[in-house]
């Protein structure tokens, strides 16, 4: 179990994403009814997400496909699947609301 990154909230709702070595590599903005548009460190689209059923996330890249999916795990982590449905990595929280992502 590799970190992988983490993440950090931004002003207005934004996230900020990280790789292992601190480079941002992307950002998250708020969207509409709750999900939310992902952007790469240059400022193009490759995705967004939309809330599913159970607290879960569902995952498309920037041509509409499904590429996965988040639910909710134990004591506040989330798990990640992909498009299969097979688990492929984990998110923890962390301190002040950052949350550290990990391979599985």
């Amino acid at each position: 179990m590799a970190k992988k990154g983490y993440s950090r909230k931004g002003l207005f709702g934004t996230i900020k994403h990280y790789d292992g070595n601190g480079k941002m590599v992307g950002e998250s903005r708020p969207g509409l009814f709750g999900g939310m548009n992902h952007y790469d460190s240059k400022g193009k689209k490759v995705g967004h997400s939309t809330p599913g059923f159970f607290d879960s996330m569902n995952h498309y890249d920037a041509k509409g496909h499904k590429t996965g999916h988040s639910r909710p795990g134990f004591l506040g982590s989330v798990n990640h699947y992909d498009e299969k449905g097979e688990k492929d990595a984990h998110s923890t929280p962390g301190f002040f609301g950052d949350w550290n992502h990990y391979d599985d």
